[in-house]
């Protein structure tokens, strides 16, 4: 993983902590966190001061499962 490429908000989003515990597959912290996260749905919301959930995937859609 390629440090200047990781989005700034990743230590402390919570999908960190899903993928870590296994609760998260790869694939999302690939596509959005370590790779093309000006996409992520996430990180708009975040910048623009508008809530959402702490599962709420990068694409917007809501994950019940994760808690």
């Amino acid at each position: 993983m390629d440090n200047r490429k990781v989005c700034k908000w990743y230590d402390v989003c919570p999908l960190k902590r899903f993928y870590e515990h296994g609760k998260l597959d790869r694939k999302w912290v690939e596509t959005y966190c370590w790779g093309d996260h000006a996409k992520c749905v996430r990180k708009k919301m975040e910048e623009g001061g508008i809530y959402h959930p702490d599962n709420m995937l990068p694409d917007g859609t809501i994950e019940e499962g994760l808690k």
